[in-house]
């Protein structure tokens, strides 16, 4: 079957007329001619002169390769990638999410499962071809996205280097999985360039967050990106296969003891995405790295804590998206 590569608001006409089965196309294509796409890159890479990508603002200057709290400095780093199956249908469909696992993080998180990418900064440090190289094989691969996974301390070399693969004819929309610690002004500069957002929603508490993931303003901060985010590409879309193309999907880690406080953040995306917005409930928590030093992070997460939590969103009237127990 030929795959046609058009806009949404083009595609959604065309479903609705004639049943055509089309696969749009990533928003930041949009933003290549007159070189804004390429403008974008630049201001974001000005960023990383004082550090000023996350919240943390460690100001730092990773052009020379100083290192703040995420860990990486000048050149982005790649833990693997390639097609995943695991992630959400919608983001799977039948070619994979094709994920880009990037090094380091802005959040410092004790239960991380992916401490050794996530906190030891494992992975090969990489230039600007070569992530427009991996992006460019893994739609070659009929990955159904391109997926960053973990972008934000990384996002200046990320969009450098989506300049170089539109270039040589990438198109496929672009996944910004995120942990939700993102500052606005940055976001702003990812209008167009994004098409999926999918960050999380980890914790309420500021003394949780602060003992958690050393970043006390964590409920604020996410709350206030969730609210750009949704601006920017509103509800979660889906093609004619059922794969997004556009829109924003949250993830909400259950946790022991209700630490993530589900209730609260049932509310407050109520609120901030309205009526079917998309969240993933996820119950799949087990202890990991340095988990067992604050209880009850010791234990998993119990079937009737997550069953309790979908119950909270669910009454709210969010949509709830993939939900394994």
């Amino acid at each position: 079957m030929l795959n046609v590569y058009i806009s949404w608001d083009a595609s959604r006409h065309w479903i609705e007329r004639f049943g055509v089965r089309v696969r749009a196309r990533g928003r930041y294509l949009e933003l290549v001619p007159g070189g804004q796409l390429r403008e974008r890159a630049r201001r974001l890479e000005l960023l990383l002169k004082r550090c000023q990508l996350c919240p943390r603002r460690c100001n730092v200057d990773r052009t020379k390769d100083q290192v703040g709290a995420c860990g990486i400095g000048r050149n982005a780093r790649v833990a693997s990638y390639g097609p995943h199956f695991g992630e959400e249908s919608v983001l799977v469909g039948q070619g994979g999410s094709g994920t880009v696992f990037l090094a380091g993080c802005n959040l410092s998180c004790i239960f991380c499962q992916n401490y050794s990418i996530s906190h030891f900064c494992q992975g090969e440090e990489m230039g600007t071809e070569d992530l427009a190289r991996i992006m460019v094989r893994l739609q070659e691969m009929g990955c159904e996205n391109i997926n960053w996974v973990t972008p934000t301390h990384q996002v200046p070399q990320l969009v450098k280097a989506l300049c170089l693969a539109a270039e040589d004819g990438l198109t496929l929309p672009v996944v910004y999985n995120c942990g939700g610690y993102e500052d606005a002004s940055v976001l702003d500069l990812l209008d167009g360039v994004v098409d999926v957002y999918l960050p999380d929603t980890k914790f309420v508490s500021p003394q949780v967050s602060m003992a958690l993931a050393s970043a006390p303003d964590y409920f604020p901060v996410a709350c206030r990106a969730l609210r750009k985010m949704h601006r920017q590409v509103g509800l979660l879309r889906t093609d004619s296969r059922g794969v997004a193309i556009k829109g924003v999907l949250v993830r909400h880690l259950v946790l022991p003891g209700d630490l993530a406080g589900s209730r609260m953040w049932a509310r407050a995306l109520s609120k901030l995405l309205g009526k079917r917005g998309a969240v993933n409930v996820m119950g799949q928590y087990r202890p990991a790295f340095r988990a067992a030093s604050f209880q009850p992070l010791h234990r998993p997460v119990l079937p009737d804590e997550v069953h309790a939590a979908r119950r909270e969103f669910e009454a709210v009237g969010l949509r709830l998206v993939d939900n394994p127990c």
